[in-house]
């Protein structure tokens, strides 16, 4: 390491050597030739004002001139100096622009039944409740209030069935989708049915998303507004059930719109439709452009090693599942990516604890350019309006008894009727922009020259290269006359020690 730093050393000194040699073999222009350079430079300058210091030959116009020419050299570096903070702000301005369109992409919808299983299974297995809340966890950051009865209870149940797989258990025992609870299914006029949707768990537990990015309709554009899809379900009260202290005491269905390229999330996000109501939901399309960092707070460079595009939601899954995994040597079902998955006692013991960990440590954050999951750069949303009314009306509720072979009590307590639909065929997009470009702020501080000096590029060019001529000369100076003068001294001394020494002989 010393022979590399001794190297270097030495390679600099002979570079420094080899410069030398070079000025001091260069002559220095005479006096009068130094004194010519800077009149020349100064009648011939583009640099407005000096010229008027040089001719002028009445002294008072000289100081005049002067006093201008400094004045104005002021306001510009004041004025450079106010673009240059103002650029490294960065400032953004926000644009809305509305695009009229002949197709638009449908949205993804995923429906849930707000009583999430199975009456009878949910009967011989009550913990399931409490079990469902814990695994749930990992989908959201919210802390589940528990009680220490159903604490103890899920020891015990752990204890006791060490083979038991909630994820085959909530699949069979969960809400299903079948002609039974979807009863009418209609897309643009064209039917629909269950296989149309996919399946996919949420803390509701068996949830369908029509319109998934690996279906068929996720890459038809509609070309009709007011119309859309048209669903009723049958929620099946009876057969389907929950645990009211876990705060689900409501009846119907709950569903999320959402991009087809987006995973579900109900958490905030949720809209209801209760027994008994006909819900009409009318959508538009907005798409949200954020700047990247030092402007926006978005990472262009972000991605997502489970999901196509990025997301804050899928970001927050892949985030907590690196913990998990690495913490607990698992994986939960309800989040993706490739690994051993985690059992009941894996959740209970470690994976839940984990989930506190993250929230109270800040380890999994959404917002910033610098938080683990930063907002994305491009966003689609489908902000909703919501009307009720009464489903279905006295005629309406005789046919449908009849034609479901139901009492009309039966009918009001089950049946769910939802449209969602476009009210226009237009979107909107709202983009952040940078407020000072590049190029503007070159033209900006180019008006200012220009403005105050009447200068330019060629102006900065020509001063550049009158300093470095006039540098040229001083290393030449530096190198030849202080040697001269450093012999002028030394010559007297030396007589006078010759003197000295003939005295003495």
């Amino acid at each position: 390491m010393e022979q590399f730093e001794k190297s270097d050393t030495q390679a600099k000194k002979g570079l420094l050597e080899k410069i030398k040699l070079y000025l001091s073999n260069k002559t220095l222009p005479p006096h009068t030739d130094r004194r010519k350079f800077d009149h020349d430079f100064a009648i011939s300058t583009s640099f407005h004002g000096v010229h008027n210091i040089v001719r002028n030959p009445s002294r008072i116009r000289k100081v005049v001139w002067l006093l201008v020419v400094l004045g104005s050299i002021s306001l510009l570096f004041w004025q450079v100096y106010s673009r240059l903070v103002n650029y490294f702000r960065w400032p953004t301005t926000t644009s809305m622009e509305v695009q009229y369109v002949e197709r638009i992409e449908f949205p993804a919808v995923t429906f849930c039944n707000l009583n999430r299983f199975q009456a009878e299974a949910a009967a011989t297995f009550s913990v399931i409740f409490f079990l469902w809340n814990i695994v749930s966890k990992v989908l959201h950051l919210q802390e589940i209030s528990t009680n220490s009865t159903g604490s103890q209870e899920a020891i015990d149940f752990l204890a006791s069935e060490r083979n038991f797989s909630l994820t085959e258990f909530v699949k069979e025992n969960g809400f299903y989708l079948n002609s039974s609870t979807l009863l009418e299914c209609e897309f643009f006029g064209k039917p629909c049915g269950p296989e149309d949707f996919a399946h996919v768990f949420t803390e509701y537990g068996n949830c369908f998303t029509f319109n998934h990015g690996e279906t068929i309709q996720a890459k038809e554009k509609v070309s009709v507004s007011g119309r859309g899809l048209h669903l009723l379900f049958n929620v099946k009260q009876e057969e389907f059930t929950d645990d009211p202290t876990l705060g689900f005491v409501d009846a119907g269905i709950t569903f999320v719109i959402h991009s087809p390229m987006k995973v579900p999330q109900f958490d905030g996000l949720g809209l209801s439709s209760p027994v008994g109501m006909h819900t009409r939901v009318t959508i538009r399309q907005v798409k949200t452009v954020q700047q990247e960092y030092p402007w926006g707070e978005c990472n262009p460079h972000m991605k997502l090693q489970n999901f196509r595009t990025y997301s804050t939601s899928g970001c927050l899954q892949e985030c907590k599942a690196w913990h998990i995994k690495k913490q607990c040597g698992c994986l939960p079902f309800l989040l993706p990516g490739n690994g051993i998955e985690c059992d009941l006692q894996k959740f209970y013991n470690c994976v839940s604890p984990i989930l506190d960990h993250i929230e109270v440590k800040g380890l999994c954050t959404v917002g910033t350019h610098n938080s683990s999951c930063p907002v994305p750069c491009e966003e689609t949303e489908y902000p909703a309006s919501i009307s009720y009314s009464t489903f279905p009306s006295q005629k309406a509720l005789k046919y449908l008894s009849k034609k479901l072979n139901q009492s009309q009590q039966y009918i009001r307590e089950n049946l769910v009727n939802i449209e969602i639909n476009y009210s226009d065929l237009n979107y909107k997009i709202t983009q952040q922009q940078k407020a000072v470009s590049v190029s503007e702020l070159l033209a900006d501080l180019g008006g200012q020259l220009g403005l105050f000096c009447g200068a330019s590029v060629i102006t900065i060019i020509e001063i550049i290269e009158y300093i470095f001529t006039n540098f040229y000369w001083i290393c030449i100076f530096f190198l030849l006359k202080i040697p001269e003068m450093a012999q002028g001294t030394l010559a007297p001394q030396n007589h006078l020690v010759n003197k000295d020494s003939i005295e003495v002989c």
